[in-house]
């Protein structure tokens, strides 16, 4: 993680909602919720709408509200003008917003929503939790009947700044090499990445993994370490060769690595953990050796790195020996703007998006605040700007945003992990609940209408043909909302600061006259 500049973004974004909710109560604790029985089918014949809220005073979490019914919907001309509401509700705060939802209107497939199990979130889960209680944890966070179906997992090669120690797959002493690899070895994630990973698989099967190097073994770099330094061009080959045993051993552990990006934050030199800096020439030129020895998989992602470096991401796709190679974009949310997403789509829109990070943490300690922000800005606009699958930050940390060798200071996990093995659930857990809960394998994303006075919303149609509809209201204010899929239209209020989910049989599948 690349900060803290790349973090005062977000907490700036924070400090304004913070000053607008001064007087807000600080969340209580929660005790284990109990999650909503989402995998239970909607009759096609049903009118009414299954609802879920969460409260940016913390005071309601992931819970099942009254069912709402359905109503006919507009006509079509009001349904067709609906999208052009942004203009047309401008200065009129107190009218409903409007959500109108094409179920025709299908963009791109959705691979799921997760976190990183770093060697930090899976020592914890695996050393400070009994059997019974580890058990139930990654039950709640993956499986998909009882738990909230978490889909995508991102690992290190290696450590990341999140881990008990500092290693790479093939550590020599300074000045030695080990150009044949003679001692690669994943010994280090066999205590409790890979158990933690093989325990989530075997209750999610669909689960997939994308996998991150922070920094190409010491003796690949210029810099003779894990830290700092750029890869010799004269090792490139003997990285490419480097990755593919990291996929080549994990599949022999039971955990196939879906994808793989190239470089965790290439424009960044941490001073103090593992990274590595890897320019856009540098990348091409290590897609070249890596993609022939990869075949078509896993997939590589280009970028890894924040909104900001877009122009990082677009060379590597216009170069003619990498670009064909390269299966997607991978993303950060700490600067730059998420519309950045769109601007590559529109580039190379047979590329795939994933947000592969956003973490929170002390910066921004507002319980609503921070709800808001993951539920807004990482879920809804990453979904809203073509990210197939979004993840967050670590999986689990503990009280201190550790255990850590370097990096980010106070980052936060999606669940703490106290010393007691108490867990507590953050905001970007129920952030993650609201999407992954609901928005099922096979799901696509939906043509919907945009933010209208603080209202965002991201809009899927699963399998079965449920449509989901997740909505934040990011404003200081309660808003009244109507929802329309073109036949049928339903209408709720939303609290401010708050996170909601719907799900409901459409009233059509396409849109007719």
């Amino acid at each position: 993680m690349r900060r803290q500049a790349g973090r005062s973004v977000l907490a700036g974004a924070v400090v304004l909602a913070l000053a607008a909710c001064a007087g807000r109560r600080a969340a209580p604790a929660a005790a284990t919720p109990t999650l909503p029985a989402s995998a239970q089918a909607v009759p096609a014949s049903s009118r009414s709408v299954q609802a879920w809220l969460t409260t940016g005073d913390g005071t309601v979490r992931l819970a099942r509200q009254p069912d709402l019914m359905l109503a006919d919907a507009p006509s079509r001309a009001g349904y067709a003008r609906s999208f052009d509401q942004p203009q047309a509700l401008r200065g009129t705060a107190p009218a409903p917003v409007v959500v109108a939802i094409d179920p025709a209107g299908r963009r791109q497939a959705i691979a799921g929503f997760g976190a990183a199990l770093s060697d930090a979130s899976a020592s914890l889960i695996h050393d400070r939790l009994d059997a019974d209680s580890r058990t139930a944890l990654l039950r709640e966070l993956f499986d998909a009947e009882s738990g909230l179906g978490l889909g995508l997992l991102r690992i290190a090669v290696g450590s990341s700044e999140f881990a008990r120690s500092r290693y790479s797959l093939d550590d020599v002493a300074p000045g030695q090499q080990d150009p044949n690899l003679a001692q690669v070895s994943i010994e280090a994630d066999r205590t409790a990445v890979l158990p933690v990973a093989r325990a989530a698989l075997a209750l999610n099967p669909a689960l997939r993994f994308i996998a991150t190097p922070y920094s190409a073994p010491g003796w690949m770099k210029s810099s003779d370490s894990l830290v700092k330094g750029t890869l010799r061009p004269d090792a490139t080959l003997a990285y490419a060769r480097y990755l593919k045993r990291f996929v080549d051993l994990y599949r022999d552990e039971g955990v196939p690595v879906f994808a793989l990006t190239l470089q965790h934050e290439p424009r960044a030199e941490p001073a103090d953990a593992p990274g590595m800096r890897l320019d856009a020439a540098a990348r091409s030129a290590l897609i070249g050796q890596l993609a022939p020895l990869l075949g078509q998989a896993p997939a590589l992602l280009e970028l890894d790195d924040s909104w900001d470096a877009a122009s990082e991401a677009l060379k590597v796709l216009a170069d003619a020996g990498a670009g064909p190679h390269v299966a997607g974009t991978a993303w950060h949310c700490y600067a730059g703007d998420v519309a950045a997403q769109t601007t590559v789509h529109d580039a190379a829109p047979d590329k795939a998006i994933y947000l592969t990070e956003c973490s929170g943490g002390t910066w921004a300690p507002g319980w609503g605040d921070s709800l808001v922000h993951f539920g807004g800005t990482a879920i809804v606009g990453g979904v809203r700007h073509w990210a197939a699958g979004v993840m967050l930050g670590n999986l689990a940390l503990d009280e201190a945003g550790g255990p850590r060798i370097g990096g980010c200071v106070g980052c936060r996990g999606v669940v703490t992990l106290g010393a007691d093995g108490i867990v507590v659930r953050n905001p970007e857990y129920y952030a993650l609940a609201h999407a992954s809960r609901f928005v099922r394998p096979g799901a696509v994303a939906l043509v919907s209408t945009g933010t209208v006075d603080g209202v965002s919303n991201a809009a899927f149609a699963n399998a079965d043909g449920t449509l989901v509809l997740v909505v934040v209201n990011g404003a200081a204010v309660a808003r009244q909302i109507q929802v329309t899929d073109g036949a049928a239209s339903f209408s709720t209020g939303l609290p401010a600061a708050s996170m909601a989910t719907y799900l409901w049989q459409p009233g059509i599948n396409v849109l007719r006259d």
